[in-house]
């Protein structure tokens, strides 16, 4: 096979493009075995699961490193690399290994170009069993699509398994996890991503930079690394507005057209409803809690129930403003003292954030129904 020879100080590997096809009948999946709970029992899977059938048949040895295979990743997986078009599906390499010592001959007068053998095993993937567990599953059900496909690897070989160990453990342990708030930024612009969190990040985006959003710069977009105040993370505001664009996916289509701009008119008009009502709190972060994320997201939640309020939304929809949910949010107005920050974590007393807001939800709420 055709490889390009790399020598970095004391160590030499190849780089080479296999075919789909040929690749995974040349490796051989493995994951380490820590205990029965681990394991997907066989007496519990699925005859229609084809993914956990497969899981469930890999080989595991006290002697491996890989993780267990995470079902719902690989199906993911196999999810974008079927709508996936213009973009590579395998942009990054699959790193192999083998402790066979191949035998590398140089074509014509290149140093680093070549003919690799190959070995008379099957080999250990480093990097990359959910990558190609999502191929397998492609393959399957796209055959005619998979001649297409070439995969880019990297071969290490004739070393021990404590070197594949070893490159395992750097590999997971050294890179840089992107910020989600920057992710949500890339979301639409990402020919792959759903519909529903296209229109979601758009949104957020116009709550940022608006100049009639209540929510004006003051949507972290820098994942907490931002040096003025900021009340609430973009992903933040992302997970609650994919959560209502999901849910009023139908109604947002009939009576917005799925226009993120007149989404985003929906959610200003209902939180400058809510900042008339909360003047007193809104924006003093030194001594209410109103504004900070705790809150805010529980705003949002309630603004994915009042949604269903068609009379609520036939108002707004006629006068285009903020006053039908100023009537609608009023008696909040007493709220405002158990808003604030002395005291407010006894008052929402919760073993965490997502009890806390799920409590303030439900308080607001409440207050509204009576």
């Amino acid at each position: 096979m055709l490889a390009t020879r790399i020598k970095q100080k004391e160590g030499t590997f190849y780089f080479i493009a296999y075919k789909a096809t040929v690749l995974l009948e040349k490796v051989r999946f493995t994951s380490r075995y820590y205990f029965e709970g681990e394991e997907i029992a066989q007496g519990r899977i699925s005859e229609h699961d084809e993914v956990a059938q497969f899981i469930a048949g890999i080989e595991r040895s006290e002697k491996g490193f890989q993780r267990v295979l995470n079902r719902q990743k690989i199906k993911q997986i196999v999810n974008f690399y079927e709508t996936v078009v213009a973009q590579p599906m395998i942009p990054g390499t699959v790193l192999l290994f083998t402790d066979e010592t191949l035998r590398f001959q140089k074509a014509g007068d290149a140093d680093s170009i070549g003919h690799l053998s190959e070995p008379k095993g099957k080999y250990l993937v480093i990097d990359g069993q959910h990558r190609l567990a999502g191929l397998h599953f492609f393959q399957a059900k796209h055959p005619d699509q998979i001649a297409q496909v070439e995969v880019p690897c990297v071969l290490f070989d004739g070393r021990s398994g404590d070197f594949a160990t070893e490159m395992f453990v750097i590999i997971n342990s050294t890179h840089t996890r992107i910020n989600r708030s920057h992710l949500v930024d890339l979301y639409e612009k990402v020919s792959w991503e759903s519909p529903e969190k296209k229109f979601a990040a758009k949104v957020v985006n116009l709550l940022y930079g608006e100049d009639d959003s209540p929510l004006q710069y003051k949507i972290n977009r820098l994942g907490g690394r931002s040096k003025q105040e900021k009340w609430i993370l973009q992903s933040e505001v992302f997970n609650e507005m994919l959560k209502v664009v999901t849910a009023h996916k139908r109604w947002m289509e009939s009576h917005l057209g799925m226009k993120a701009d007149r989404c985003y008119a929906l959610v200003r008009d209902y939180l400058k409803g809510v900042k008339d009502v909360m003047a007193e709190v809104w924006g003093n972060n030194e001594r209410y809690m109103f504004t900070r994320d705790v809150t805010l997201k529980a705003l949002i939640r309630v603004l994915d129930d009042l949604i269903v309020d068609r009379k609520l939304m036939s108002d707004w929809d006629q006068q285009r403003s903020h006053k039908p949910f100023v009537e609608i949010v009023k008696p909040w107005a007493p709220l405002a003292k158990e808003f604030r920050a002395d005291g407010f974590y006894e008052r929402f007393a919760a073993k965490g954030q997502l009890e806390r807001v799920r409590k303030i939800h439900q308080r607001l709420l409440d207050a509204i129904v009576g």
